[in-house]
């Protein structure tokens, strides 16, 4: 099961970032410079785009958090650091108190 969320993650990724680059720029600090005659770009294309990335990042998210929930169980609890500095503490000897 983990693989399969695993191989749909890296895919939903690489759709993603092909569908962020495919839109078209607004900005125009990185835009290819497209003209609005072209179909692909046109305003109900933009729409689709935009919808079309909006779920697919919702399910990368989804698929994303699946993930984490199913590789917690393979977590081994640890100690915390805390408890490894008492643990030395304890072995170091006692300083005496009257050094004469």
């Amino acid at each position: 099961m983990e693989n399969i969320l695993l191989i749909l993650n890296i895919i939903l990724a690489i759709v993603l970032v092909l569908l962020v680059l495919m839109q078209k720029s607004e900005g125009g600090a990185l835009g290819i410079g497209v003209s609005q005659e072209n179909f692909m770009f046109s305003r109900t294309a933009g729409n689709f785009m935009t919808k079309a990335t909006a779920i697919v990042a919702t399910l990368f998210i989804i698929c994303s958090l699946g993930l984490t929930i199913i590789s917690r169980e393979d977590l081994v609890p640890t100690s915390s650091v805390l408890d490894t500095v008492e643990e030395k503490a304890e072995d170091m000897p006692s300083i005496p108190e009257n050094n004469n």
